[in-house]
């Protein structure tokens, strides 16, 4: 079983930055690949971003590509998401997710956390 819990989101203005923090307890969190989603009312989970377990390799969509990166500290058992340019489009609730396999799709993760709001002004 693996507990997941983000922060860090909150309201910011366009053009800001944000970083949110995805921290893992339970099991072997090191040991899972985790990917972000988002959010809005009305719609399906977005998928955001994706690092594999040890670090080495992240993916993204065109829609987050060049403007966000995920990263991880098995350290301290926290993976992060910084998000650079941000623009009203990307307000949701992000959430994390972890899986044994880096997936795109929300179907692919076993655990999941309670999710943290990101809203951004115009």
């Amino acid at each position: 079983q693996v507990q997941l819990v983000e922060s860090g989101g909150g309201l910011v203005q366009a053009g800001d930055s944000l970083r949110l923090s995805c921290t893992g307890s339970g099991a072997t969190f090191t040991s899972y690949a985790v990917g972000w989603f988002r959010r809005t009312p009305g719609k399906d989970h977005e998928y955001v971003a994706c690092i594999t377990d040890n670090g080495l390799f992240t993916n993204y969509p065109d829609s987050t590509k060049g403007r966000f990166t995920i990263s991880r500290d098995n350290a301290k058992n926290t993976v992060y998401l910084q998000m650079n340019g941000l623009e009203p489009e990307d307000t949701a609730v992000y959430y994390c997710a972890a899986a044994r396999v880096p997936a795109r799709r929300v179907d692919g993760y076993e655990y999941w956390g309670q999710g943290t709001q990101v809203t951004v002004s115009s």
